[in-house]
This record gives C-alpha cells, structure tokens and sequence, in this order.
C-alpha cells in the first residue's frame, strides 16, 4: 500500500508540474522547435522574451495589473476587516442572515453580470478605467473574504473585548490594538486571494477595458496570440513572466495562506 501511495503521489506531482515545466522550457526554444513534443530542448534562446518586451506591449500591462492588483487587494482588506468585525463580533438584528446573504452573492456566474455591470459602470463613468476593474475585483472578492475571515475572528476570545471595553476602548480601538494584532494569516489570506483574483481576471477586464493602454496581462496576452496565428514563443515567454510575481509574492507570504485556510477551516 505505500508504494502505491508514493506512485499516486508522484503521479499527482507530475501532473502539477509539468505544465509548468513543458511552458518554461517552450519559451526557451527556437521558433522552429518550439512546436516539438522534445521533453529536453536541444538548444535555449532568450529571443522570445526580448521580442515580447521590445515589441509588445506586455511592460504597459503589467504595470496596469500590478496597479489593479495591489489597488483590490488594499481596498478589500480595508472593506473586510471592518465588515468581518461588525458581522461576527457586533450583535445586531438580522446578523446571521447578512452573514449567510454574503455567499449568495455566488449564486450567479459572472458572465451573465456582464451587461448589468457594464452599464452600471457607464453610468458610473467607469468604463474604460482601471478603477472600474479595482471596484468589480473588491466586488467579487470581498464577500468570500469576509466569509474567510469568521474562523479567524471566532479564534479570538470575546473575553479580550469585554476586558477593552472595561477599559475604555472603543469598537475601533479594539478593533485596531486588540483584534488586529491576532489575525494576521488572516489578513495575509485575504491578501493573497484579493490579488490572485484580480490578477487572473479576464471577462470584466475585456468588457470594460476598451483602450490598449489600459489593458491588463491576461487581456494584453490574448492579443498577443493574435486572431489568425498563435505566437508561441511570446505566448509562452508571457505565460512565465506573468507568472512570476504570483510565485514571488506567494514564497513571501503563501505560508500565512496555508496556515490561515487550516486554521479557518478547524476554528
């Protein structure tokens, strides 16, 4: 039974890896072998990253993703935070049902928001503007966020409240001086989901976003490839620059993700 665990293991290891590994090395081969089922390249190139940076617009996107990015990530955590507190420490009628109405907001694919959203955006003079896609992003992350959140703040003792409020602390001081302090996964959680989700958004980016200047990686690499021909080696080349800050940012912080999830999932 343990070698066929440590097989299934591997197999699952495998199957994770290696999209990852075959991208990497396609954009490192030459434009006549890159098509090539060669597990091994015979030989590697950085001409495909030049020819994506020097000839696309990919820096342009990238910075437009990285400002949408840490803009809904900043936002969620300021809107979370507060939303969480009141809901899972404050008492007030209709609580539980504002705590179970928060998911519902789920029951609908995005894609069929596009139109309503699209024109609530135009009334709102946001189209065409990346602080239109921050506010869908927080629109959208926000409520599982706030969800992610109640294990967290149901781990800290109601006790530490009640001993504030004896001494004179507000809601927001002990929100901020008591509460905040011991929540950190959490917020490193929430961080980390605001900002993969923006980061990966497609639909909402490529109805609200009509100018190529303003346009965000995944919206930027889908016009790379072009309607008629596919360049794989800029595809793939800007499938593993993009990829890069997610992983960066995850080695940073991924642990107080992991950490978070179980300890969201068990309190």
């Amino acid at each position: 039974m343990k070698a066929v665990r440590y097989l299934f293991g591997i197999l699952i290891i495998f199957l994770i890896v290696f999209p990852f590994y075959w991208v990497i090395v396609s954009s490192l081969k030459p434009a006549d072998q890159i098509l090539k089922p060669d597990l091994f390249p015979k030989a590697l190139t950085l001409q495909h990253y030049r020819e994506l940076l020097d000839q696309t617009s990919y820096l342009t996107n990238l910075s437009n993703s990285v400002l949408v990015a840490l803009g809904t990530m900043l936002c969620s955590v300021l809107i979370v935070i507060p939303a969480g507190y009141a809901i899972y420490r404050m008492k007030f009628a209709g609580r539980k049902f504002v705590s179970r109405l928060i998911l519902a907001t789920y029951i609908f694919p995005g894609t069929l928001l596009l139109v309503p959203v699209y024109q609530m955006m135009s009334d709102l003079h946001l189209v065409n503007s990346l602080w239109g896609l921050i506010v869908i992003n927080v629109t959208f992350a926000a409520p599982f966020s706030v969800w992610l959140m109640q294990g967290f703040f149901d781990s800290v003792p109601v006790a530490l409240d009640e001993a504030a409020a004896i001494d004179g602390a507000g809601r927001m001081r002990t929100l901020l001086q008591i509460i905040l302090p011991l929540i950190g996964p959490g917020i490193a959680t929430i961080s980390i989901y605001s900002f993969i989700t923006s980061w990966t958004e497609f639909a909402f980016s490529s109805v609200l976003i009509t100018s190529e200047e303003l346009r965000t990686l995944p919206i930027g690499l889908n016009a790379i490839m072009g309607q008629y021909t596919v360049r794989w080696g800029w595809t793939t080349a800007g499938a593993v620059l993009t990829l890069l800050p997610v992983v960066v940012f995850f080695a940073f912080v991924g642990r107080f993700f992991v950490r978070g999830l179980t300890a969201g999932a068990v309190k």
